[in-house]
């Protein structure tokens, strides 16, 4: 059976237009097990909370609940994962990283690479467009939700 990585995609997706709609940041994220099956989804809630931790990898992972092994899980994300995010890919051992864009943040993907992780990179337009013009609009927030001053890296990338 072949995983449907742009489905999982999709459902990463949903969460980032809940938290935008919510007033956040839009990047969403989800765990699926080796199957597919959604085990946790979740979106940034940094805004929303005052809580500088939770990140859409960070809620989907706490939604999931506990699991014995994660080698066989896939974190789907509308974004390339941050070092905070790609640390928690590693801590975990999740086998598979499914990615909608690194255009507007690149993120740890080549550590995760380097260190063993299947990382697939949709680039998905969607995603793209959805953050890019969030960063447009609000690029403090940005800039503050990757731990940068705006003044010293205006474009949030590394």
């Amino acid at each position: 059976m072949a995983l449907d990585y742009r489905a999982m995609l999709q459902v990463a997706i949903e969460e980032a237009r809940l938290g935008l709609a919510e007033g956040g940041i839009p990047i969403g994220a989800a765990l699926f097990d080796g199957g597919g099956r959604v085990l946790g989804r979740g979106h940034n809630r940094r805004v929303q909370e005052g809580d500088p931790s939770v990140h859409g990898e960070t809620d989907a992972f706490r939604k999931a609940g506990r699991q014995r092994s994660y080698r066989d899980k896939i974190m789907a994300t509308t974004l390339a994962p941050c070092w905070y995010c790609s640390g928690l890919v590693r801590q975990f051992n999740i086998g598979t990283v499914v990615v909608g864009e690194s255009v507007n943040f690149v993120g740890g993907l080549a550590w995760l690479r380097e260190n063993g992780v299947k990382v697939v990179n949709l680039h998905s337009a969607e995603c793209i467009s959805m953050l890019g013009d969030f960063i447009r609009a609000n690029p403090a927030v940005w800039n503050e939700d990757i731990g940068e001053l705006y003044a010293t890296r205006p474009s949030g990338g590394l």
